[in-house]
C-alpha cells in the first residue's frame, strides 16, 4: 500500500454511513513519523455511551504494517482487550510476513503531524496480574528487578529491586531521571498501569520510556494491567 500522512490532529472517520470523531494522543519528538505499506484500523470512543467502544478492522491487511488509531480517551480497560485482539489476529494469520510491525498513531506536537510508537513485541496481561511474581523469579537477575506502577491520579510509584519496603513517589516531570538513577546495574523494569488510565497517559508514559537511553536496564515486553 501508499505511504499514508495524515495533516491532522483529529480525525474524523465515516464508518457504516456515518462520520465517527478520533481524538489521537499527543506526543513531542517522535522517533517515528514515517512508515511505508500500511493498512489502519480504529478504535473509536463514544462520548453519548462512556463504556462503549467500536473497533474498526476491515481495511487491514495481515502482511502489512498495521496503524492502529485509538482514541485518547478510552480507557486502558476498554481498549487494551481489543489490542490484544488485534495482535492475535496478526499472529494467527495463514499469510504472514515477519518483518510487518504494529504501531500505535500518535499526534506529533513538534512536527504537527503524526508520530508512531511501536507495540509489536509487548504482551498485555490482563486477567492474571499476579504473573509479574513469577516472570520476576524467572530473571537471573531478580534482586535489581524494578517494577513502575503508573495511577490515574498522575502519581507514579516505582519499587526499586534492592529494597522491598521502599517505594518511590514521582510524577512525569521527574520519571526520566528518577529511572536514570536506577541504570547503574543489569536489570529489568516492569510496568503496571491503572485499568482506568486513559490512553492518552498510556501513550505519553510510552514515550517517555522510549526516549530514555538506558546503559544497564531493560524494559520488559510483559505489561500488566492492575485496578
Amino acid at each position: 500500500m501508499k505511504n499514508i500522512f495524515f495533516y491532522i490532529t483529529l480525525a474524523f472517520i465515516v464508518s457504516c454511513g456515518n462520520e465517527r470523531e478520533l481524538q489521537l494522543p499527543e506526543i513531542d519528538k517522535a522517533a517515528i513519523t514515517e512508515i511505508q505499506d500500511v493498512s489502519v484500523a480504529y478504535l473509536f470512543y463514544d462520548e453519548t455511551q462512556p463504556d462503549s467502544v467500536l473497533l474498526n478492522r476491515k481495511n487491514l491487511i495481515s502482511t502489512t504494517n498495521w496503524l492502529v488509531n485509538v482514541d485518547k480517551r478510552l480507557t486502558l480497560k476498554q481498549a487494551i482487550p481489543h489490542i490484544k485482539f488485534l495482535q492475535d489476529k496478526k499472529k494467527s494469520s495463514s499469510h504472514k510476513n515477519e518483518n510487518a510491525k504494529n504501531y500505535f498513531t500518535c499526534h506529533d506536537l513538534s512536527i504537527n503531524n503524526l508520530g508512531f510508537l511501536e507495540f509489536t513485541s509487548t504482551n498485555y496481561n490482563v486477567e492474571k496480574p499476579e504473573m509479574i511474581f513469577s516472570d520476576i523469579s524467572d530473571l537471573k537477575y531478580s534482586g535489581n528487578i524494578h517494577t513502575v506502577n503508573f495511577e490515574v491520579n498522575e502519581d507514579i510509584l516505582i519499587f526499586p529491586g534492592y529494597a522491598l519496603d521502599i517505594n518511590i513517589a514521582t510524577d512525569k516531570k521527574e520519571f526520566t531521571n528518577e529511572i536514570k538513577k536506577l541504570d547503574t546495574l543489569r536489570g529489568r523494569i516492569i510496568l503496571n498501569f491503572h485499568k482506568n488510565l486513559k490512553f492518552e497517559d498510556y501513550i505519553l508514559y510510552k514515550s517517555l520510556l522510549s526516549n530514555i537511553n538506558l546503559n544497564h536496564l531493560s524494559i520488559s515486553n510483559q505489561e500488566y494491567l492492575y485496578n
